[in-house]
Parts: C-alpha cells; sequence; structure tokens
C-alpha cells in the first residue's frame, strides 16, 4: 500500500506497512475568559474570532454541535469550507467567488500562513481565526470544544445545557479518552492499515469497543447517565458516519450501525435531538471521504445510499430515566446561512 498522509481531518498519519499513526501536534494556544501573565492563550471576546470547520469532517462537526448547543453563533462567527480539497489545504469554495466572506481568504492554509509564515504541519478543521489579524489561533480539535463549555459561560444561551459537568469530568476524561482512541481514531486505523496484520488488529480493537458501548449504553440514555455531555457529542460523530462511510470505505464491516440495535437507537435519538441531526449534511460527508481518498477510492465514485431517512425512525431511547437538556432548554432554529444544503426529511 502506498504512503499515506492526510492534512485535513484532524491530523497527518503514515501507515506504511505499519498501523496507522496520527499526529497529534496541534497549536496549543488556549482562549480563556482570564489570560494569566505569560500563558500561551488569548481572551475570549465575542464577535473576534471564527470557527472554520467544514461539515464532511467528524473533528469539526464536534465543534458544529457543541458551538449551537450552547448557544455561540453570536459570539463566535462560522466558515464552512467545501467537503473535498486537494493536498495542499482546505478552500472555501461553498462561498460566492470562492472566499470566505468575513476572512476574505479562498483556502483555510492563507490563516495558518498568518500564523506561521513557514508552518510545518496539517492544514487542519478545526480551526479558530482572529478576524483582527486572520491569522489562526488554535486547531487543538479537543481542547476548542472544552474551552467552548468552560472558558465562555458568560455568552452562552440561556438554558445551554452543562456539556461538561465539574463533578463527572474525571470519568468523563476516561470515557472520552477511550472513545477516542477505540473509536473516533479506531475508524481511520482500519481503513488507513498499513499491513493486513495492523488491520485485523485494529478491527478488533474497533469492535470491541462499539460491544462495550452497545452494553454501557443498554440501560442509560447517554454517557453519562440522563443527559447529554461532550461525551456524547464525540461519539456521535463517529456514528452518524459510520455506515455512510466507515463501514465500506474503511473496511469496518463486521456489523453495520443498523444492526447494533442499541447503538443504532442511541444514534437516532441524538440525531433527533436539535443540535445534532441538524448539523448532519451526508451528501458532504461522502463526497469528501470518497473523492479525496484517491488511494483507497481511485475512481472517486461517490455511493448513492444508505438512504438517510432511516435516521428519523423511532428509537424508544426516551423510556429510559432521562432527558436530553435536563432542566435546561434545547438550541432554536439553526441559523440562516448555516442550514445545511442536504437536510434529513420525511418525504410524504
Amino acid at each position: 500500500m502506498a504512503e499515506q498522509t492526510e492534512h485535513t481531518t484532524g491530523g497527518i498519519y503514515s501507515s506504511k506497512g505499519k498501523e496507522y499513526s496520527r499526529d497529534m501536534r496541534y497549536i496549543p494556544t488556549r482562549l480563556k475568559a482570564e489570560v494569566a501573565e505569560g500563558e500561551d492563550a488569548v481572551p475570549v471576546e465575542p464577535g473576534r474570532y471564527r470557527l472554520i470547520a467544514a461539515r464532511a469532517c467528524p473533528w469539526a462537526n464536534r465543534a458544529i454541535i457543541v458551538r449551537r448547543l450552547l448557544g455561540l453563533e453570536d459570539a463566535i462567527s462560522l466558515g464552512m469550507p467545501g467537503p473535498t480539497h486537494d493536498a495542499d489545504s482546505w478552500t472555501f469554495d461553498l462561498d460566492p467567488d470562492g472566499v470566505d466572506p468575513m476572512l476574505g481568504i479562498p483556502r483555510l492554509k492563507d490563516a495558518y500562513l498568518a500564523y506561521d509564515p513557514d508552518y510545518p504541519r496539517g492544514i487542519t478543521v478545526p480551526a479558530i481565526v482572529d478576524e483582527t489579524t486572520g491569522a489562526v489561533v488554535t486547531n487543538d480539535f479537543a481542547q476548542i470544544t472544552l474551552d467552548f463549555s468552560t472558558e465562555w459561560v458568560a455568552h452562552h444561551r440561556e438554558g445551554a445545557p452543562d456539556l461538561y459537568p465539574e463533578g463527572m469530568r474525571d470519568e468523563m476524561d476516561e470515557v472520552m479518552q477511550h472513545i477516542f482512541t477505540e473509536v473516533n481514531n479506531g475508524v481511520y486505523r482500519c481503513g488507513f492499515a498499513g499491513s493486513q496484520e495492523a488491520y485485523e488488529s485494529a478491527y478488533a480493537r474497533l469492535f470491541t469497543a462499539l460491544d462495550w458501548l452497545e452494553e454501557r449504553l443498554a440501560t442509560q440514555r447517554y454517557l453519562m447517565g440522563e443527559t447529554i455531555t461532550e461525551a456524547d457529542v464525540r461519539l456521535f460523530t463517529t456514528l452518524v458516519r459510520f455506515d455512510a462511510v466507515y463501514h465500506g470505505h474503511f473496511k469496518c464491516n463486521r456489523t453495520k450501525l443498523t444492526e447494533m440495535p442499541v447503538l443504532w437507537a442511541y444514534a437516532r435519538d441524538l440525531f433527533q435531538t436539535p443540535g445534532f441531526g441538524d448539523t448532519i449534511d451526508f451528501e458532504q460527508i461522502k463526497e469528501h471521504y470518497y473523492v479525496v481518498h484517491t488511494d483507497l477510492n481511485p475512481l472517486q465514485i461517490v455511493p448513492a445510499g444508505p438512504d438517510p431517512v432511516v435516521w428519523l425512525s423511532r428509537h424508544d431511547r426516551d423510556q429510559l430515566p432521562g432527558t436530553p437538556f435536563g432542566d435546561g432548554t434545547p438550541p432554536g432554529r439553526v441559523r440562516t446561512g448555516e442550514r445545511s444544503p442536504h437536510p434529513v426529511e420525511l418525504v410524504h
């Protein structure tokens, strides 16, 4: 298998003849409500920053969901690159004239070069760009959403959920780390394994973790109990792509998501919760993976199915204790200009 390099969906990897490895070196700058002297951080300031997040990318999809759940639309603007890109950069090909309307750039790489003219690593999403300088502030996808929950509290909407409850953080961190290594990253280890041995090891690890999740969620509605948390967001963005992409394209084909009864019901429950399914665009998701990964799909043929309407079918998870937002409220309608071009709707 030819050596693989990925610069767009969460890190650079190399898997020639071996196990897939993701480069986890990101720009570590934080966005914080209070910045200590000498700290690698910039101050939270509504209206100053732009979140660049492609709908197609699972890591970026997390940030889109959390921003919407917390009601940060007025505080942080959103720019969305198209689903495909070249080896150089994500591009703003969905915007008029192919230019981001706030940043005035055609390529996300331009914002990375404004941060560092010799930036040596991948041009990844999500990224937060300072609109006053045009430079990327951070692309640390795991920290971005946690900071949305903990550092942007003064700008949350009324009724916003607590996605990172202080009393649960130790257990949550363990659960989220396991989900990241075994599931979020596990599907990539299968898809870009550099040998049969590496693939079979990755495959076994992935489905061991999915079986563990099937058992954990059999008696509780959400990963941490009775309300949604960031842990659910992180798992959802992989599950929602599973049958459309990972089952076939990444050879994760022991079972489809629709054949795992608990996880399938759990995923539909989240999809039908405001803030989750209304951020999803299956057409963009499929176009990204099947067009960009030419080593896996050299003819760039995009599958016609599966029919996404199944995501609107009854799930019965509401019979378990709990409600998605606890004492809070769901987010309102998706903002004009941020709605999916291909929403999942029942056809009557």
